[in-house]
Formats: C-alpha cells, structure tokens, sequence
C-alpha cells in the first residue's frame, strides 16, 4: 500500500511541475535551449530553430558535394577548359591555328584580332524549396534525394554547354563569322569545308566511303593560311542512339554490311551521345591536340548555396527554406578543323 502512494505522489509532483511551468510568470518567461530540447519529446516531430535548420542544410550540402563529384561527365573527350576571370573572355587566339614554318629572313608575324570573338559569360542555377512542414514533421527524406539529383545536374553543366553546341553547330556561328559546320569557311580567300550531308552508312564500301571516308579525308585535308598541311587525323567518331549500330559496324568490325573487308575498323573511338537531339546528324572530331573543337568557359564552378535565415520573406510568407546550385559559365566553339559533322540528310 506505500508502494502504491509513493508511485502515486511522483505522478502527482510530475504534473505540477508542467502545470507551473505553462501557468502564471513561468508562461511569460522566453522559452529556453533547454525547454527547446524537451518539447520535441512531448509532442514529437523536430523543433524549427536555427541550429537545427543548420544542420539539416549542412546535411544536404554534403550530399550534394558527394554527387557533383562523383559525376566527371564526358565532355572533356571533345572539349577543353578555359578559366575565365571576368566578365567575359577574349578568344582572339582562335583567329589562327598556329603552326611552325621554316624561318627564312625576317619572323612572319601572325596578328591576333582582338575583340573580334568575345564570349560573356551566363548564369546557370538549380534550386529546390524545403517546407518547414516537412522539417517539423520529419520527413527530409525526400530532400536528401533532391539534393543527391542537383549535385549530379551541376556536375552535368560542362556536359550540357557542349552538347547545347553540337546541336546547334549547323546554324551557331564562330570564330570566323561562318557556321561551326559549314562548306565555305575562307582560308587562304579559297572556300573550304567541314560540312557534310550524307548518311552514316556501313551498306557498302562505296557507301562508308562517301560518308565516314569523306569525313577523314576532309579533316586530313586541311591546311593553313599559308597552304601548309595541318597534319590532323581524326580520331573520335560521335553519333546519337539511333546510328549507334552502323557506327560500331564502321569502328569495330572486320567486315561491312555486304561482307566486303572494312578498311575503317579501329580508326577512331567511337561517342554514343544521348544528348544529341538528330538522329541523322554525326561528327568526326580530331581530339588528340592541346586545344579541342568545342570550349567550355569556366568563370565560377557550380556550387551548393542556401537560403536558411528564420527572418526571411519567404519563410514568413510561404513557410519554405531553399537550397539549389549557382554558377557562371558559358560555351564556344573553337577551331573548326577540328571537326566535320554532317546533317546526315542525304
């Protein structure tokens, strides 16, 4: 019977202590780190304050860390980085393809053209609104996965600029004011091209000829302004899905459709590119040099920023936190002898 009262004078005193604390002076009196830490045990879920909106954003950072470099992407195959410390970078170093000529009498000076081919550099962003619903709830789960998805988009962007190149290369002008791809680039006041029209084929040796085979002998072709050779051989073959069989037949088999011996085989690596928005279209590209055909301007690298201030507009208004990726960057072609792409439309 003692055991019984004393139980029932703890109950008794547990209750009291909580009626004095949400009664009379006690309730007026600002709510404490400690009282911070017990209410979540009383009613669950997790308490919104600024330490724990912190750690949940430092959370989310690491994850997306983790996945933007977990994703290298592919571009650098066909692409190179050029550090951009302004607003804008001058690419007047693209106006000659430099080469060694034998020095007789005085130096030939090769002039660069400034300002001719300026790229500004643009803005690129991703960002994902966190309810503060969810955090009292505790469900962050799905945030967790948001920021695992923006990491890897980031680590894209390099991937996405050159793509968004390629796809418009037909109709995207450079460095010499003609299309990236186009049949009458000026060299030497004679009209010179990198642009092709016929279809990918393995059917016949005539047929790989006249597509595969004139790519290669157009970029080997190419010389300077001065009609020395550039000395260039093609190296990597780029093609969307839909011609990804007749590629691999032209790269990697001994023999073509009709069984005739395949004199292209092992002549170039071979890019199976999902980007790319043709099913005809396919490039030619010559990889192996210090510079690439397409350049990625890097003037800041994607990285994690976050809106978390309890006094924010939007958490008052719209009750959310956000978080996303920012950078600065932008895409332009380089030397167009470097590759031949063609339309693919017969």
């Amino acid at each position: 019977m003692k055991t019984i009262k004393t139980t029932l004078f703890g109950v008794l005193a547990v209750a009291l202590m909580f009626a004095f604390a949400f009664s009379g002076t006690a309730a007026a009196m600002p709510l404490s780190m400690d009282a911070e830490a017990v209410l979540p045990l009383a009613f669950g879920g997790m308490l919104v304050n600024k330490t724990s909106v912190s750690n949940i954003f430092t959370g989310l950072k690491t994850i997306f860390n983790n996945a933007l470099t977990a994703s290298p992407g592919n571009w650098k195959a066909t692409a190179m980085e050029v550090i951009s410390t302004g607003k804008s970078e001058d690419y007047a170093w693209l106006s000659r393809f430099p080469m060694m000529r034998k020095w007789i009498g005085e130096k030939h000076i090769k002039s660069l053209e400034a300002g001719k081919y300026t790229a500004i550099n643009e803005d690129w962003e991703t960002t994902i609104a966190v309810l503060r619903n969810d955090i009292e709830d505790d469900s962050l789960g799905i945030y967790n996965a948001q920021a695992m998805m923006a990491g890897d988009s980031a680590s894209e962007l390099p991937d996405i600029i050159v793509d968004s190149l390629k796809n418009a290369a037909f109709t995207k002008t450079g460095i010499d004011g003609q299309y990236f791809y186009d049949t009458d680039h000026s060299v030497s006041e004679a009209s010179v091209s990198n642009k092709l029209t016929t279809v990918l084929s393995s059917a016949t040796p005539a047929l790989a000829l006249a597509s595969y085979g004139a790519a290669r002998q157009a970029v080997m072709k190419f010389k300077d302004e001065e009609g020395m050779p550039l000395r260039l051989i093609p190296d990597t073959l780029e093609v969307p899905p839909a011609l990804e069989s007749v590629a691999k037949k032209l790269l990697e088999s001994d023999k073509l459709d009709d069984n005739s011996p395949n004199p292209y085989k092992g002549t170039a690596k071979l890019i199976v590119n999902p980007a790319l928005t043709s099913d005809t279209a396919w490039f030619l590209h010559v990889t192996s040099k210090a510079v690439k055909p397409f350049i990625v301007q890097m003037r800041k690298r994607p990285e994690f920023v976050s809106q978390t201030s309890m006094e924010n507009d939007d958490v008052f208004m719209k009750a959310e936190y956000k978080f996303g990726a920012e950078a600065r960057a932008t895409g332009i072609y380089g030397f167009w002898q470097l590759s031949v792409g063609s339309t693919g439309a017969g």
